[in-house]
This record gives C-alpha cells, structure tokens and sequence, in this order.
C-alpha cells in the first residue's frame, strides 16, 4: 500500500483533473457526502463520498487519507481538515501575494473581509445585474464575498484561510510561480 502522502498527492491530482476548481469541487462533494449534516464526515460516509465522486481509491488508501486527515483524532473528518490536506503546497511567493491581496481587502484590519471592506475597494456599478436594478450594492458585494467564502459555511465573512483556500485551486492549475504572481498583483491591483 502506498504510504500515506502518496495517497493523498493521488486524492489531489484526481482532483486537480478536473481543473483549477477540482478542489473546490470536492468542497461540494464535502456537503453532499455528510449525509447526516453533521458538518463532518465520518469513515463510511468519507468512502461512499469518494466513491460517488467518481475517485476511485483503494479502501486503504481512503482510510489512511482519513487518518492523515483527522488532525484531532476525532474519528471524523471536519471540512477545515479536509481541505486543508488536499490543498496543494505553494511557494513562499504565492502565500506572501495571496496575504498582500487579502490585507487589501480587509480594510478594518480584523481578519474578516465583510460587504464593509468592500464598499470602496471593489466597484459593482458595471456589474450587470446591479446596472439592471436587479440587484442593490449589498447583493452585488455579498456574492462577490460567496466566491472567497467556505463552501460550509456561507457566513458573509471571509477569512484569511478561506481566501487562501480559493487561491489554492487556482494556484494548483498555475505553473510558474512568477506568471502566478503577476496575476494576482494584476487582478487585486498591487
């Protein structure tokens, strides 16, 4: 049997096959695999999961995922947990441009981006539904918040972690460390 980051480098390229949003994908599946809505998993509901996910994994590697996964030995696994051991590793370079965006963002400086840090730093009057009347500001930036926000729980707060999360699906399809760089500093203006 392979050993235990083997498997997981294995659980993550079946994800990342799927394209940048393999990851956040598998978020979903997180959902739809707790079938009694504990908000965490537990072996058999993680093997059914996977299965039904279509990532096909021997029932040892599965089980050692969940082991490796399972920080606080709980005997599940909680989406925080998850994630974080799929998350593909990144540069030094890719977390410090990731961090600069995310302090642009939150502009209280409480390690929350809210609609409030919003308000002057994103610009919704070209959004499409907020020129059409169908949508107010509030809609416009709460949406914009939903796309960074943990698929678990959609709290309208957005932390450093989830922000980190959502940069490592687009970070895994992304070769070249400076092409990565470039493209955030563009899209957050750095």
């Amino acid at each position: 049997m392979e050993t235990g980051s083997s498997a997981i480098a294995k659980l993550r390229a079946k994800c990342l096959q799927r394209g940048a949003s393999g990851i956040k994908g598998l978020a979903r599946f997180f959902r739809i695999m707790d079938d009694d809505k504990s908000k965490s998993l537990d072996l058999e509901e993680f093997l059914g999961g996977l299965r039904d996910a279509g990532v096909p994994l021997e029932r040892g590697e599965a089980e050692e995922i969940f082991r490796l996964c399972d920080k606080n030995k709980s005997s599940t696994l909680d989406f925080d947990e998850f994630l974080e051991a799929l998350r593909p590793p990144m540069s030094k370079a890719r977390k410090e441009i990731i961090g600069a965006a995310f302090q642009k963002l939150d502009r209280t400086g409480d390690g929350l981006v809210t609609v409030e840090d919003l308000r002057g730093v994103y610009n919704c009057q070209s959004h499409p539904k907020f020129r059409s009347g169908e949508w107010t500001e509030e809609q416009v930036f709460r949406t914009f918040l939903d796309s960074f926000d943990s698929p678990e729980d959609k709290d309208g707060e957005v932390t450093a972690e989830e922000f980190l999360n959502y940069y490592s699906g687009v970070s895994a399809s992304i070769d070249s460390d400076e092409y990565f760089v470039d493209m955030v500093k563009r899209a957050w203006k750095l």
